[in-house]
């Protein structure tokens, strides 16, 4: 395995990205901005900003591009083959994208490596399989008439994606889009683009033609904004805040009406009950508050304990908080690394000062940071306990290593704490008693619950959510309904 000193002579050997990716090559925006790392500080790169120009110029490639039909009318086992061979470059450039990664977000580089990447690599792959597979529909008529019901790609998809996993989620929005022959124009969140730039090339490389994936490197107020309000921009999917979900939403009722998919936030609770195996939802509690340092959309950041069992949990949840590793990114030992930036860690160091002056009681996991790491962007894990409903906490999305912690009494009163969020995205209930728990799990309003485990995922498998986390849908084929339109011809025999 790699030590922290193998992955910095790796950076000292590539060259980091800062150009935007357009009509099959890299080209140099008069604009930019500067990408620094986060968990140290350090400049990185002066990173192009796309402005509306731009923006403009890269739309009308890809329009002219999927009307010539060498990728919408491209013959689905051949559009397979190249997709299934960018989830090979991905996985052959693996430790590369990785480091990209890591040094774009500050995570841990063994959950770049061994988590985020292949996932990359598997939903190319998945979704490559599955075109083949996907028949169209000869609807019931009288013995006169035929009617038939195509899927036909959307033309040119927007896909702006957010910054707590760029290239996972990034495939997410692509795989699916470019496997039903779609043009794709990328804009990765401003504070991430490295692995997004990096699979453009590898794109290209697999034989996808020029301008069927452009990546757009930008602010969101400018370069996102202007894809939202493109006239030609056919269709726009989305993972990131519901309140910029919501302008959105504006910008395509103000320009063509294009359907807009939006992914957005989440608060999940996670139910554990008396009869629960406790040693194995402890464990899970952990994963589900901390992992990717709670940047999560599904994070399960409010536990939910019933009181007889509450006092036992609290005790040795914070035990095992303890012996979290927080660290350096690059060093492998590492489990928990940084925050995005300044401005995010000092927005969750905000929400839990808030919590405490409403009466929550915080037990703060200490840090001891090398001195090359910048203390401004970590956060040591928290665990708030006595929040009740009132506190802003329990409806706040914090995105960061935060859990609160409220009991309840009865499977109805737990059911109700759960469901009071504007959002539905995920929730979790640990009980030994199967029957309550899928009769509980009808009860909560949420896109996935996990029974006995947290944030199950996989790709064959809806993600999405209720409420104001937005109704769009990634993985599995139910992913394949945003990126196409149903056509029906008619013919009289």
């Amino acid at each position: 395995m790699k030590v922290k000193k193998d992955w910095l002579d790796q950076l000292s050997q590539i060259e980091l990205p800062k150009s935007y990716f357009v009509a099959g090559q890299y080209a140099e925006s008069k604009h930019t901005y500067p990408i620094t790392n986060p968990a140290t500080a350090e400049f990185m790169v002066n990173m192009s900003a796309c402005d509306e120009q731009e923006v403009n110029q890269a739309v009308e490639f890809a329009r002219t591009v999927f009307k010539s039909g060498v990728w919408s009318n491209l013959a689905p086992r051949e559009r397979k083959q190249k997709l299934k061979k960018l989830a090979e470059l991905i996985r052959e450039n693996a430790e590369e994208l990785a480091l990209l990664e890591t040094l774009n977000v500050g995570k841990p580089i063994q959950d770049s490596l061994n988590v985020d990447i292949p996932g990359a690599a598997s939903c190319f792959e998945w979704y490559a399989e599955s075109i083949d597979k996907i028949y169209d529909e000869i609807a019931p008529t009288s013995n006169d008439q035929l009617a038939m019901i195509r899927r036909e790609p959307m033309g040119v998809v927007a896909a702006i994606v957010p910054w707590n996993f760029p290239l996972d989620l990034a495939s997410w929005k692509l795989a699916p889009a470019l496997a039903t022959g779609n043009c794709v124009v990328l804009k990765p969140a401003e504070q991430s683009p490295f692995t997004a730039l990096k699979l453009a090339q590898l794109a290209k490389q697999a034989g996808i033609p020029d301008g069927v994936l452009q990546v757009l490197t930008g602010l969101g107020h400018i370069t996102g904004q202007a894809l939202g309000r493109h006239p030609d921009i056919d269709c726009l999917v989305f993972t990131g805040s519901t309140e910029t979900a919501k302008k959105f939403l504006v910008y395509s009722a103000e320009s063509n009406m294009k359907p807009v998919w939006p992914e957005t936030g989440g608060k999940s609770a996670n139910i554990i009950f008396a009869d629960a195996d406790l040693d194995q939802a402890l464990d899970k509690a952990i994963f589900g508050a901390f992992y990717n340092q709670g940047e999560v959309c599904s994070a399960n950041s409010r536990i939910l304990l019933e009181h007889s069992i509450s006092q036992q949990f609290i005790e040795k949840f914070i035990e095992k908080a303890k012996n979290i590793k927080i660290g350096h990114p690059l060093d492998p030992n590492t489990q928990m690394g940084c925050l995005i930036d300044r401005q995010h860690a000092d927005n969750v160091r905000h929400a839990i000062e808030q919590a405490k002056v409403q009466g929550a009681k915080d037990y703060v996991i200490p840090l001891n940071l090398d001195e090359d790491l910048d203390p401004t962007t970590y956060i040591a894990p928290t665990v708030l306990t006595g929040v009740t409903p009132e506190f802003r906490i329990f409806h706040q999305e914090v995105f960061g290593p935060v859990v609160s912690i409220t009991t309840f009494e009865t499977q109805e009163e737990a059911i109700e704490l759960a469901n009071n969020s504007i959002y539905g995205l995920a929730a979790s209930i640990w009980t030994k008693d199967i029957q309550k728990a899928i009769i509980l799990s009808k009860q909560l309003l949420v896109g996935t619950v996990s029974i006995n485990t947290v944030d199950a995922l996989d790709v064959s498998t809806p993600f999405g959510g209720y409420k104001q986390s937005g109704y769009g849908r990634d993985l599995s084929l139910h992913a394949i309904d945003k990126f196409t339109q149903l056509k029906t011809t008619w013919i009289q025999l």
